[in-house]
């Protein structure tokens, strides 16, 4: 099965079709942001402060790409563990977060905001950092230049690869993808 084209922001129509396992190559816009920048956006939304950028219908690849080589938009781009954003992923959620994409599993609370909110988690292969940032058409920082590689960045992409990890139906992949595989041998 060919992965299915897949338009970012993600259109909320579309959630509910998607299932764990799907493979899915994603075009648009999204945002970078790793732990660090995950714990400043959780103590604004603690202080009751806005965020530096708008999540209600984004999509967040939790990733710090290295710097880029002249001619391109950023350098390597591998996703990193998710469970890094795990305490503060429900906060986002909650505001509208449509999408996530990084590597690992993610906690019960996450999974548990994801499906009463709507939003589904995409896996990227790892190792394959230096191919997945030639995805990558254009990149720009948007908040906490600081943070240096780990600040946000809006970034464009086109075709994309991921897996569904977790769908909006309790869906896991982590857990299916070894049971399918004990019923094939």
């Amino acid at each position: 099965m060919s992965p299915r084209p897949l338009s970012l922001p993600l259109d909320d129509a579309v959630l509910p079709d998607l299932r764990s396992g799907d493979s899915v190559l994603l075009s648009g816009e999204m945002l970078t942001a790793r732990d660090a920048a995950h714990a400043r956006f959780a103590a604004a939304i603690r202080a009751g402060e806005e965020l530096p950028v708008d999540v209600d219908g984004a999509t967040i690849c939790f990733v710090g790409p290295t710097p880029a080589r002249p001619g391109h938009p950023i350098g390597s781009a591998g996703p990193t563990t998710a469970s890094r954003c795990d305490p503060y992923s429900p906060l986002l959620v909650e505001r509208g977060l449509r999408g996530m994409v990084g590597k690992g599993r993610r906690s019960e609370e996450v999974k548990s905001s994801m499906r009463e909110h709507g939003c589904v988690y995409l896996g990227a292969v790892e190792g394959t950092a230096a191919l997945l940032s030639q995805c990558v058409t254009a990149a720009e920082v948007v908040a906490y230049e600081d943070l240096g590689t780990e600040a946000v960045r809006r970034i464009v992409v086109r075709d994309f690869p991921v897996l569904v990890v977790n769908d909006l139906h309790g869906g896991d992949l982590y857990d299916e993808g070894p049971a399918r595989w004990r019923r094939s041998r």
